[in-house]
Formats: C-alpha cells, sequence, structure tokens
C-alpha cells in the first residue's frame, strides 16, 4: 500500500472532527470527507441512528452529498477519507462511485471489507480498482472508537 501523502493528515484530521460529531448525537463515532482537487467537497459523520436508516454511515452520507456537489454519481476524480476501515456495504459504494483513492485510519477486524475480513476492493472481478491507503491517524481513530463504548458500557 502507498505510504501516506502530507496532506492526507489535514484531510484525516477533518474526518475525526465528523467522528467526535457524531459521538456527540450517540452514533458510533466514524467520519468521513471527500475530497476533489485538493478541496473537501463533502464531509460527513455517522448517522443511522439519527436518521433512523441502516444505510447512514458516514460514507454513504459523504458519497452522497459529494454526487450532489458535483452533479455527478461518479467520482472519479475524488479521494475518500475514512477514520475506520469500510464495511462491505461502504466498500461496495466506494466502488459504484469509482472514488480513484482512500485513505482510511484504522483497520476495523471485525467489519473491514478492505483487507481485514474482506477484500472487496482488490476484487479481480470488478471492473474499478481503488487505490488505498490504510494507517493514517489511526490511534485516534481506535482512541475515539473504544472511548465511545467505554462509555456506554
Amino acid at each position: 500500500m502507498p505510504e501516506p501523502n502530507p496532506n492526507d493528515f489535514e484531510f484525516m484530521r477533518a474526518a475525526l472532527a465528523e467522528a467526535r460529531a457524531a459521538a456527540e448525537r450517540g452514533e458510533v463515532p466514524v467520519g468521513a470527507v471527500v475530497v476533489v482537487d485538493g478541496l473537501i467537497i463533502s464531509r460527513a459523520g455517522n448517522r443511522p441512528i439519527g436518521d433512523c436508516d441502516p444505510t447512514a454511515h458516514a460514507e454513504i452520507v459523504a458519497l452522497r452529498e459529494a454526487s450532489r456537489v458535483i452533479r455527478n454519481y461518479r467520482l472519479a476524480r475524488a479521494e475518500m477519507y475514512v477514520t475506520i476501515e469500510p464495511c462491505a456495504m461502504c466498500a461496495g459504494a466506494i466502488i459504484q462511485a469509482r472514488i480513484a483513492r482512500l485513505v482510511y485510519g484504522a483497520d476495523d477486524a471485525k467489519a473491514g471489507a478492505v483487507r481485514s475480513c474482506f477484500s472487496i476492493l482488490d476484487s479481480p472481478q470488478l471492473n474499478h480498482r481503488v487505490e488505498i491507503t490504510s494507517g493514517v491517524l489511526a490511534a485516534e481513530a481506535v482512541a475515539l472508537l473504544q472511548g465511545f463504548f467505554a462509555a456506554r458500557r
């Protein structure tokens, strides 16, 4: 996997801010931002509880908004930054949106579909490839999740 570039840390901090906002709403703290040409065009935190929508993961919400912003469901020039490794649903949406590059923080051993449980983005049967960089500010992402769940126990 490619090494992070200097901008990756700035954009991941924006995703972490969305994750913190999600936690304040009582949602699992996952955040995502979509970047095109070095500018954030959408940002979101998890919203399934508040929206009563099982598909309202941060990635899906951010992809929907990014598509509205650029007025195209194909996000071929976009990079997505997510605090935690995307699940199978979100990895599938990343493929459908034709995201060029995914940068994520921490691996998700229970539901990660980029490399932990599944390798959806690497599937040779699919017609789109996504460049992947992982581990960017992973400790901060893990600390957010652990703190959130510790407080709920």
